[in-house]
């Protein structure tokens, strides 16, 4: 049904349903408003094609802004001039097509001096996380998304894509602006970024694309949150908080990067600036906090590649890099990247007027090749730096302090070294809408309501069910025998009250299925296979086989876990294809009696750059008689783009680990691909040896201070390794009590 009405010649319609949208569709003329009614509308496919004029635009809103709701499978295209949408919401489904939203309706029929604002897009994700797609996709010229609240891409596909693969959508003076671009997680793999303006093919063609006053929070895809892939384009007023990754230039000449503000508060990976190219200019940018290093570190100038071909790196050249201020800023490196391919050093570029504070008692400036092509001119630190660069640095305390403009601001002499601001930081209320929560994306543990479970299995199940994420379950003491498979969907805490009373068997060939949204909390049980049925391959904890799209967290600590041995490859935990782990942690638990594998985090084997678990963490835990592996980590392929795998294992005791005839790595720790390892203070004691495989990024490996008896010493493979890699094996007493 249409409502209309009409004010001269322009008209409003107000319509109920799709059918309604298509009877009007054609007829919009300059001015014509169209708003659809409040509701839910399920697989609406809209395409806004028409002509208004400057001063008479074409509107599609919502009767209510927020009250319409896009679900399913909808999508919206626009195409034609002075066209405008707002106060529409995305969520609960995904698009049919390559983009949620896309300004154009086919190669041919583009958008020009359209806008999109105002419009919310809510984890409205592909079911298959591998399957691309575009969130937004900006073609045509002088098109503007601003105001939008975009949150939540779990999928492979760049959240927002500036599109130049056609003439008329280069030198576009696209204006994306104030829009919340909030958590994204961490992918795991390529294709996560979150802004990319063109693509390494058209990347010697100019975009002159505007990106002011957004503020990215948490946005974690990948190592590149803005990929810039062409020329000429302006990034200024941006904010980046707790944001992993950084703003890179990878492709394209004489963009300019000016007064962005980065604050990592010390969380793992936050990054800043990373220079390629030609003439680019960075100035009067902020830096805080930031943790990241090599190609996501607080600021990187790379090396080049000779000659390099259109995809690869092309050299810095005519750089200039001024006035900008890095507080606590652990790592700057220049020339980085280099090995025998990337070996074209940055040339015809300056460094000056810059402030480095670093309160942590170093400078930090790392060195990969020759420099001499940067001029170091006018800038101040408060701690030495290296003597390459030392003419172009005076030393000096520095005071800092924080203003009214929300940021630590103070040199020695404020008029030649550091940003310069005069406005406040841009805060987030000023982006995205006021009408939709900027709210946590993930529900931490423990955070919900405490129920307390009687010793009887279905009365665990009815809680379970009925519990609400971040809910904890206490269990009363006894030994719960369980018949079905329990799924997790939620963010659930099952605890004993009293550590080691309480039993949790099953008789199913798992005990807990982790599926999308779920997140799962152990402590002070005793899990057992007793009742499992007497078959191979079964697992006390497992993802989803296949198709997860969110990350999960599992902690567990102290619980025992025994008799996983009622037949050969009895795994503890066990990953589906696909599944992505945020962090696992095992603190404080003894193992033993076990015929598979502890952590079975391998099941991406095709080399394609994706992996499992970002964060594995072990300490303080105790695995006699595993004839797996403790953990099998892998990362393949050749992608440079991701932070992790990271592992850790400290203070944990292995006693026969390892010596299964089904291990086929004849490891009791087999980590491949891994960026950030630490094994320390362990006791292994009979037991297969730790094997790691080195493989590309830059692996930093530390295995120190362990005791290796009746066992022998670990092994490290260096496979397709392209950069600088570290590996200190040091400090540790093996069998004859020598120290290696």
């Amino acid at each position: 049904m249409v409502h209309m009405s009409s004010n001269l010649a322009a008209k409003e319609y107000l319509v109920d349903t799709p059918q309604a949208y298509q009877d009007i569709a054609d007829q919009l003329k300059p001015g014509d408003i169209v708003k659809l009614k409040n509701g839910v509308w399920q697989d609406f496919e809209i395409l806004l094609q028409a002509k208004g004029t400057e001063k008479s635009v074409i509107t599609l809103t919502a009767e209510t802004k927020g009250k319409v709701i896009l679900s399913g499978k909808s999508n919206l295209r626009l195409a034609g001039e002075y066209l405008e949408v707002s106060g529409l919401v995305f969520k609960n489904g995904y698009t049919p097509s390559s983009a949620v939203i896309e300004f154009r309706r086919n190669k041919d029929e583009l958008a020009y001096h359209s806008r999109v604002t105002e419009v919310v897009i809510d984890n409205y994700n592909n079911p298959d996380k591998q399957e691309s797609d575009y969130w937004i996709a900006l073609y045509g010229r002088h098109n503007r998304i601003d105001h939008n609240h975009i949150v939540g891409k779990r999928n492979k596909g760049v959240t927002v894509a500036v599109r130049l693969n056609s003439e008329n959508s280069q030198q576009n003076y696209h204006r994306i602006d104030h829009n919340y671009f909030g958590y994204r997680p961490t992918f795991g793999s390529n294709g996560g970024e979150t802004l990319r303006i063109g693509t390494s093919h058209y990347s010697l063609t100019d975009s002159h694309t505007l990106v002011e006053n957004n503020y990215f929070e948490h946005t974690n895809g990948e190592v590149e949150i803005i990929s810039i892939k062409s020329g000429k384009n302006i990034l200024r007023n941006n904010v980046f908080f707790e944001a992993r990754g950084t703003l890179t230039m990878r492709h394209g000449n004489g963009n300019l990067i000016e007064d962005n503000v980065f604050i990592g508060n010390n969380v793992p990976h936050t990054g800043g600036i990373r220079v390629i190219n030609r003439d680019q200019i960075i100035r009067n940018n902020y830096l805080e906090g930031l943790t990241g290093y090599r190609f996501g570190s607080g600021f990187t100038v790379m090396n080049g590649v000779p000659n390099s071909p259109i995809n690869r790196y092309h050299q810095v050249d005519n750089a200039t890099i001024e006035h900008n201020t890095f507080i606590n800023v652990k790592h700057i490196h220049l020339a980085a990247g280099s090995d025998k391919e990337r070996s074209a050093a940055p040339i015809n570029s300056v460094f000056r007027n810059n402030l480095i504070v670093n309160e942590q008692g170093s400078h930090p400036f790392s060195i990969f090749d020759d420099i001499s092509g940067i001029a170091f001119s006018g800038n101040v630190s408060n701690q030495s730096v290296p003597e390459a660069i030392k003419s172009g640095f005076s030393i000096k305390d520095v005071e800092l302090r924080k203003p009214d403009l929300d940021i630590l601001y103070s040199t020695p002499d404020p008029v030649t070294a550091g940003a310069k601001r005069t406005a406040p930081v841009l805060n987030k209320a000023q982006t995205g809408v006021n009408w939709y929560p900027k709210t946590l994306v993930e529900t931490p543990f423990n955070t919900g309501a405490e129920h307390m479970v009687q010793a009887d299995v279905k009365t665990l199940l009815s809680t379970i069910e009925k519990a609400k994420s971040g809910d904890i379950l206490v269990l009363d003491a006894g030994t719960f025998i369980v018949p079905k498979l329990i799924s997790l969907d939620k963010t659930l805490t099952i605890k004993a009250k009293q550590a080691g009373t309480v039993t949790l068997a099953f008789e199913r060939t798992a005990l807990f299925e982790i599926t999308d949204g779920g997140n799962l909390m152990l402590e002070g049980l005793t899990l057992s296979g007793q009742y499992s049925p007497d078959a191979a391959g079964n697992s006390v904890i497992r993802t989803q086989k296949w198709g997860m799209l969110n990350n999960y967290r599992f902690v567990m600590q102290k619980c025992i876990v025994e008799q996983l041995d009622v037949n050969h490859s009895f795994h503890f935990f066990s990953t589906g294809k696909g599944a992505f782990a945020d962090s696992i942690e095992l603190s404080g638990n003894t193992f033993r009696d076990v015929t598979g594998d502890i952590l079975q985090l391998n099941s991406e084997i095709e080399d394609l750059g994706i992996y499992n678990a970002e964060y594995v963490t072990l300490a303080d835990n105790t695995f006699s008689r595993v004839q797996g592996a403790i953990v099998k980590l892998y990362r393949g392929g050749t992608d440079e783009s991701t932070f992790g795998p990271h592992f850790s294992m400290t203070n944990n005791t292995l006693d026969g680990t390892g010596k299964g005839k089904r291990n086929k790595q004849a490891a009791s720790i087999y980590l491949h691909g891994v960026q950030v390892t630490d094994i320390s203070n362990n006791s292994f004691s009979d037991s297969a040896p730790i094997v790691l495989e080195h493989t590309v990024g830059e692996p930093n490996s530390s295995i120190t201070n362990n005791v290796f008896k009746a066992t022998s010493a670990p092994v490290i493979k260096e496979l397709r390794v392209n950069g600088p890699h570290t590996a200190i094996v040091e400090n540790n007493t093996i069998e004859t009590g020598d120290k290696r």
